[in-house]
């Protein structure tokens, strides 16, 4: 279940449950038994709350309120908007409640022991104000658990965007399929413990669907996952190339170097200008150093065709060197990754980046954090129609004909033809000095053994972020490619 459908895809997905003869308030009854399995497990003491909007999530905490009561719990449904407006399902929904409804206010909420809040979900369109406003924040000002029917109210579905105001829920149920805005931030932040649920929609649906979107897990990139050959030979594993820049900046192309290395290049090469030679090769012992000083060497450098990957960026310094060794690095015919100092040299000339990668044959990889994003993709981001950083991130790899990985909590990986996927496994300790260098490393091993660009970077990424789950508190970027061994083993256990 990694596909993530957008509002509009959710919506078409019931449409065409529904046309397959599923009838809507068979769904909406299932959809409103799990939000009632999820109240009843917080083993409630005290009043529950249903706060109710007038559409369809409205109606599945009608069904969740009707079947807690018949459980023998005190619940409560707060209407927003008025009974006699509601239509279709959710208006069947009402009637089976059968009981008073209160209208919502403010006050409504107050003393419950559990809120829960089928009030817009993913439905909301525009930004929440006046009463509703107002009714979200009483919901946060409880100290009662919010359990969020589908995704918190004011979050984007799309775009995990406070919508003007969100509930904070601890628990999130939502149906069929996850949507952007469970995995994007802030919104993430907001849905507390998701849980996924099937409510009688076939998968077969995703078939005419044919969602872009998907959460970065296994799933996704496993079936093209490189694994080693019994017969095979070092060189079957492709040989990987860091540049490196000229003292003191070393560390980062050692990062890079030893992140490629446990990735599972057969080969790392760190080609550095001669003032850091002496520097690597006192460091490095599987990996091999070569004094490379510069672009034209790079070039000559890169013409064994062996070398089929060429990591540029980390710690390479801003300016007319590191450029020209990008243009030499996009005019081989190895797979390139771009990160770091390679990025900011092209600030503000994307245009000029992407008319060396367009048409290659080789994948290009982009490693960018926001503010390299920003610098680099600098009229995307003055853009105020794009909303989403999925949205920036589907547009910039359009633009240079690349992969793109925006790196963050919600990493966003696109590939040029649309396909794009969130990573929600990145812990909070990878914000750390040379994390970013690392992961440039491992894309770099997954493309030297030949898998395709938007695969091996969403591989990576959730490599990278498992390596950080798998050290836990304390971690710093040498720790990192040390890591990869033990999530190696359970990735194909």
């Amino acid at each position: 279940m990694i596909e993530l459908l957008t509002t509009s895809e959710m919506a078409r997905a019931d449409q065409l449950a529904i046309a397959s003869g599923v009838p809507g308030i068979v769904l909406m009854e299932a959809a409103g038994r799990a939000v009632a399995d999820a109240v009843a497990a917080f083993a409630v003491r005290g009043r529950v709350v249903v706060v109710a909007g007038p559409g369809n999530n409205g109606g599945d905490g009608f069904v969740a309120a009707r079947l807690l009561a018949e459980r023998g719990l005190d619940v409560a449904v707060v209407l927003f908007g008025d009974l006699g407006a509601l239509k279709g399902d959710a208006a069947e929904a009402a009637k089976r409640w059968g009981r008073p409804v209160e209208p919502a206010q403010s006050g409504s909420v107050q003393g419950a022991a559990v809120i829960v809040d089928a009030l817009f979900g993913a439905g909301l369109a525009r930004p929440v104000e006046g009463a509703a406003l107002a009714l979200i924040e009483a919901m946060n000002a409880e100290p009662a658990p919010k359990l969020a029917v589908d995704l918190p109210s004011g979050i984007s579905g799309d775009s995990g965007a406070v919508m003007g105001a969100a509930v904070r829920a601890v628990q999130t149920v939502t149906f069929f399929r996850r949507k952007p805005g469970h995995l994007l931030l802030p919104g993430r932040l907001h849905c507390g413990e998701l849980t996924v649920v099937d409510i009688g929609i076939p998968a077969t649906v995703l078939d005419q669907i044919r969602p872009q979107t998907w959460a970065n897990e296994p799933p996704l990139w496993l079936a093209k996952f490189p694994r080693p050959a019994l017969t095979g030979h070092k060189y079957d594993r492709g040989h990987a190339v860091v540049v490196s820049g000229a003292m003191p900046s070393t560390g980062a192309a050692k990062l890079a170097a030893r992140g490629a290395l446990r990735a599972g290049a057969g080969l790392v090469t760190i080609a550095s200008p001669a003032s850091a030679l002496a520097a690597h090769a006192a460091e490095s012992v599987a990996v091999m150093v070569r004094q490379v000083d510069d672009a034209d060497g790079l070039a000559a450098f890169l013409s064994d065709r062996r070398r089929n990957v060429v990591v540029i960026g980390p710690g390479g310094g801003i300016g007319d060197a590191t450029r020209r060794q990008v243009a030499a690095a996009l005019a081989s015919e190895a797979a390139v990754v771009l990160d770091a100092d390679a990025l900011s040299s092209f600030a503000g000339q994307a245009g000029e980046l992407a008319s060396m990668i367009v048409g290659r044959p080789r994948p290009v990889v982009l490693t960018p954090h926001e503010r390299e994003f920003d610098r680099l993709f600098n009229e995307i981001n003055k853009n105020t129609n794009v909303k989403s950083k999925l949205e920036k991130v589907r547009l910039a790899s359009r633009q240079a004909g690349a992969t793109v990985v925006l790196k963050g909590a919600d990493t966003v990986v696109a590939a040029p033809d649309g396909r794009a996927a969130i990573a929600a496994n990145s812990p909070a300790t990878l914000a750390t000095a040379g994390s970013g260098d690392v992961l440039a490393g491992i894309i770099s091993g997954l493309l030297a053994q030949n898998m395709p660009g938007f695969e091996a970077a969403c591989a990576g990424v959730w490599l990278h972020g498992e390596a950080a789950n798998a050290f836990g508190p304390g971690l710093i970027a040498e720790d990192l490619p040390d890591m990869l061994p033990n999530v190696y083993r359970r990735l194909f256990s």
